[in-house]
């Protein structure tokens, strides 16, 4: 559940060697809208913004950002950056609420656009939305981030948010809303104008915030880009721990790398054989029509790696199954057929402790205490109480409606990785499904909201499948143009400023050990479309596939 690969993030929480290792100043080719107050000293300017009043909010720091040239090294060339003023600002509108905002501003060639970013897991830091806000800038946007009002929490660590409703309650709803106003406050204190346009993007809980701009305070955004958008927190952490407590809660039903592999290469074969995956992939096309029972591997002599025990059986299944009562009903959704990884935030990471609990098990805590036992914990007696003292503080991207959004044109792009083990990607199927419904069909929905769901990415990056189709993510790598074919961001500002709704998208896969090289391209098409082979030609290319409406619908 966090917005990015954290512990590569996170090994550096500075905004500036982020931005000097990892900014992109190029040209957008995009017309710069002149700010009405002359450009005369900068720094000048900037520092001003100090002194800005403004309501429940204090301005911690406003510093000049020179600019830095690209440059040529031995090991690699050195991008550089356009000059900004960095300004970080604390809002807190009531005890117990302590919001942080950081904001670049480009001194020159702003387009006249706000860019806000989200967070990631438990938030607690500005890092997460940093590479967003990178893209925002070389893009010539002023662009902001928020902490989500967690601090101390950290992405990956809640435990600092024990007793504390009302940091729940930005992190849940407000930190976003108070990032926007307090930027475009900033934003026309600086330029001597209102932004003329805003956009939005996130991943996981980032993707979140962007889904309760879109339902609870659509005038802030006129277009919102999000991944593995998590909606139901309670349940979502509730899966976590499930999948934890399979592998945990009695011996030899953890499943190791090399059993997660074997799984992995077999949910493939079976999916293949069903026609949902094709020949030589490494992934799944369409794991969420795809019926993949784990016995299959079930040992039927002496346990080895080439099969699985009774016990790793069951913790597979609990993985697919996701939680269920008493009697086996589903209660939420689980995880797909082709995310058996033991990567990076893939199923290894869902069974081992961080920092001695199950990972994101601090918000169990935020009910029963710092001595809860998730040993204890039991599905059926407790998630009532979670839900009673949680469900009304967090999860309001399960509640309201996209109407109002779409009424004043606003459009949503939502991604999500088929392979995804830290948000189920069934999850925003069943969202579109829902507003679909509301909206008075899947047509209609369409002409304000799409979802793109991409093959074997795992979460918001990753994986098997192609992943490179969104500049704002920092990882994956940027995808080989940053035109609105191959890249989400440009394709949503597309659909705003020009009502050309995006049909598809190139996905790239690049080669690992040479950067650069393109591997394999497929299309993500917009639900419930999906990509369809040809029959003839390569399929690493993007050419040989076609976008297709399933016959059932």
């Amino acid at each position: 559940m966090t917005g990015m690969l954290v512990e590569r993030v996170m090994k550096n929480t500075s905004c500036f060697a982020v931005l000097a290792a990892t900014a992109l100043w190029t040209g957008s080719g995009v017309a710069h809208a002149q700010p009405r107050k002359p450009v005369l000293d900068a720094a000048a300017r900037c520092a001003a913004l100090a002194g800005l009043k403004l309501r429940d909010t204090s301005i911690a720091s406003a510093v000049l950002v020179p600019a830095r040239p690209a440059e040529t090294a031995i090991a690699a060339d050195v991008p550089g950056y356009r000059s900004f003023c960095r300004v970080v600002a604390r809002v807190r509108s009531e005890p117990g609420s302590d919001i942080g905002v950081e904001l670049w501003l480009p001194v020159h060639g702003w387009t006249g656009v706000f860019h806000g970013n989200g967070s990631g897991g438990f938030a607690g830091t500005f890092a997460l939305g940093y590479s967003g806000m990178v893209e925002g800038l070389r893009r010539g946007f002023a662009t902001a981030t928020t902490d989500a009002g967690t601090a101390p929490a950290t992405p990956l660590e809640g435990d600092a948010l024990i007793g504390q409703p009302r940091k729940w309650r930005d992190w849940g709803r407000l930190s976003t809303h108070a990032m926007t106003t307090t930027g475009k406050a900033i934003t026309r204190a600086f330029y001597g104008q209102v932004p003329r346009r805003s956009y939005y993007t996130g991943c996981s809980t980032g993707g979140q915030m962007g889904l309760i701009e879109a339902l609870h305070y659509p005038d802030d955004y006129d277009g919102i880009l999000v991944g593995a958008p998590v909606m139901n927190r309670t349940w979502g952490h509730a899966a976590v721990l499930w999948n934890y407590a399979a592998a945990n809660r009695v011996p030899g039903a953890l499943l190791s790398d090399a059993k997660l592999k074997l799984l992995n290469t077999a949910a493939i074969a079976t999916c293949w054989r069903q026609g949902h995956a094709l020949a030589g992939d490494r992934f799944i096309s369409d794991p969420l029509n795809c019926k993949f029972d784990p016995q299959v591997l079930q040992c039927t002599g002496a346990a080895s790696d080439g099969c699985l025990t009774h016990r790793e059986v069951a913790t597979a299944r609990a993985f697919y199954s996701g939680p269920t009562d008493r009697d086996g009903k589903p209660r939420f959704h689980g995880w797909l057929p082709g995310s058996e990884m033991p990567d990076t935030f893939g199923w290894s990471f869902l069974q081992k402790p961080i920092d001695g609990q199950p990972p994101f098990g601090a918000l169990f805590k935020w009910v029963f205490g710092a001595n809860w036992d998730w040993k204890d914990f039991d599905f059926d007696r407790d998630m009532p109480i979670v839900d009673t003292r949680l469900d009304a503080i967090v999860n309001d991207a399960t509640r309201g409606s996209l109407a109002r959004f779409a009424a004043r044109g606003g459009k949503l792009i939502v991604f999500h990785g088929l392979a995804d083990t830290l948000v189920p990607p069934a999850q925003s199927v069943a969202f579109f499904d829902r507003h679909a419904g509301q909206m008075g069909g899947a047509g209609k929905l369409s002409e304000s909201a799409r979802l793109f769901l991409a093959p074997g990415m795992m979460h918001c990056g990753g994986g098997t499948g192609p992943d490179a189709f969104n500049t704002t993510l920092g990882i994956p790598p940027r995808p080989p143009s940053d035109d609105a074919r191959h890249d989400l961001f440009s394709a949503l500002i597309a659909w705003a400023d020009t009502g050309q709704a995006p049909d598809r998208v190139v996905a790239t896969k690049f080669a690992t050990e040479e950067p650069g090289r393109i591997d394999m391209q497929r299309p993500l098409c917009p639900y419930p479309q999906r990509a369809v082979y040809r029959g003839t030609g390569s399929t690493a290319a993007v050419s040989n596939f076609r976008c297709e409406a399933p016959s059932d619908r």
